[in-house]
């Protein structure tokens, strides 16, 4: 923790003395009161007249900023800690409880998607084919199977990151058989995926959501569901029930949807659809309405000790991994991150699962020599209360990023303040355009980690992270645009 004291020149005392009396910070506890005085978001700050930063440099304002916040109503009996970092000298600017594991909630995004670029590459696709077996005779009959083969695709069918939509998709494959000449298909139409099979998800410890003992879930999948008839609870503009329910964030609309069942100490069954399932089923509806008969069923077959003779028939392409990692970070995508989670633990160790992923992600972290003390990597997404992690192994962690080929697409990724993504709220005066960092949004847990670009042209690391503040949301994300205003000038 930095010693503030020494600081601040006699001058500067002198200087600014007068402004600091006269804004000095109640010990009260925070009470509803102090919000109607105060207007709900003005703060108390010592910082305020062009006297104090004639005299005083950016970073004693800094310093000076997070010593008034010790004292504030909101964060005075909170767990916080702050680091603001210069990557070319590898020093310290200014700290507060830097060595203390804090839950980073989605910051937590920060290491899924840079271990994603790492492990898989920035142009990584995942692939959905469509092959057929046997032969076709004179009559444009094909005598066997259709295939469609999955990769596990988190994109598949939702428009996120630029991915095409179900009905684009089915268009191409239909078009497909089209060039084949196949006019009736006298076999099945089979499902083969050795990804993210089955249709039960394992809850990540401690998990829940925002308000009102709602808690979210990771979605499993269920079949030959249209995400068209996923029930929506929430919508925008809405307030959450009273009622305690359970939540995910579905893949396919940009909407939370409910799980209307939960069975037993970890598993879950919901409404999320098989996307190759449903690839599957409207790819079928649409041959037969397009006067391709099929005769057979769709089936899933995920293994198949002595697969059939395929030929290759069309080909869809998801967005690159670096389309995927930009839309996970810009709108703090739960279901991306956690595919990413389970697809860099299959492509590494032949495992789709979640603990699979956090191996390879806490192996990749050690290697890249991330300070493990305090870290506790539970989940992709930073759902997790569970997870911890220290302000300062966060900034070293995006520091050392810098020089990796990755990095252009890694820092494109993060919300831009003022602007962008889940930052387009905050920084919209004073570091409008110069903050780029992943926000995290827990019940009384707010996050922020990332760059900053100062008006000298410096680019600074910082990472702060707040957890069991008191007031609103809104009132402690004031409080930590203020913490970090003063550092633009650096």
């Amino acid at each position: 923790m930095v010693n503030f004291r020494k600081y601040i020149s006699s001058a500067a005392v002198l200087a600014s003395g007068f402004f600091l009396a006269q804004s000095t910070v109640s010990t009260v506890l925070y009470s509803q009161a102090y919000d109607n005085q105060r207007n709900s978001l003005n703060l108390p700050s010592p910082i305020t007249s062009m006297v104090e930063k004639t005299v005083l440099s950016p970073k004693e304002l800094v310093d000076i900023n997070v010593n008034t916040m010790m004292s504030d109503p909101v964060l005075k009996n909170a767990t916080w800690g702050f680091v603001v970092y210069d990557p070319k000298t590898k020093k310290v600017i200014s700290s507060y409880n830097e060595n203390t594991p804090l839950v980073p909630a989605s910051t937590t995004k920060l290491l899924t998607t840079e271990t994603a670029l790492n492990v898989l590459g920035e142009n990584y696709r995942w692939m959905t084919q469509l092959e057929y077996s046997g032969n076709i005779d004179e009559n444009g009959v094909l005598n066997g199977n259709l295939y469609i083969v999955g990769s596990g695709d988190p994109s598949l069918g939702t428009n996120k990151a630029g991915a095409a939509p179900y009905r684009d998709i089915v268009s191409d494959f239909v078009s497909g058989i089209s060039r084949e000449g196949i006019k009736k298909v006298n076999g099945d139409i089979i499902i083969q995926t050795a990804l993210f099979k089955g249709n039960i998800s394992r809850l990540p410890e401690n998990v829940v959501w925002l308000e009102n003992n709602n808690y979210y879930l990771p979605a499993g999948t269920t079949r030959e569901i249209n995400p068209a008839n996923e029930k929506l609870i929430v919508k925008k503009g809405n307030s959450f029930s009273g009622d305690k329910k359970f939540f995910y964030v579905s893949p396919y609309m940009n909407q939370m949807v409910y799980a209307e069942k939960y069975d037993g100490p970890g598993t879950l069954t919901t409404k999320l659809p098989d996307a190759p399932a449903f690839l599957a089923n409207s790819f079928r509806t649409t041959l037969v309405k397009s006067g391709v008969a099929v005769t057979g069923k769709v089936t899933p077959k995920m293994t198949d000790a002595s697969p059939e003779s395929r030929k290759l028939v069309s080909a869809y392409k998801s967005p690159t991994l670096s389309d995927i990692v930009f839309y996970t970070n810009q709108h703090s995508d739960n279901s991306l991150a956690e595919a990413l989670l389970k697809t860099v633990g299959f492509q590494t160790l032949g495992d789709q699962t979640s603990e699979s992923g956090r191996k390879v992600v806490t192996e990749h972290l050690k290697n890249e020599g991330f300070d493990m003390m305090g870290l506790n990597y539970m989940d992709g997404s930073g759902l997790s209360r569970a997870n911890n992690v220290t302000p300062i192994s966060q900034v070293k962690f995006l520091t050392s990023l810098m020089d990796e080929k990755y990095y252009k697409s890694y820092f494109t990724s993060l919300p831009v303040g003022g602007q962008s993504g889940t930052l387009k709220r905050m920084f919209n005066g004073t570091g409008n355009g110069q903050v780029f960092a992943k926000t995290g949004t827990l019940n009384k847990v707010k996050t922020l980690a990332g760059y900053m670009k100062t008006n000298s042209g410096k680019t600074l690391v910082f990472s702060l992270m707040v957890n069991n503040y008191a007031g609103s949301v809104d009132m402690v994300k004031k409080r930590m645009e203020k913490i970090l205003e003063p550092a633009l000038d650096l």
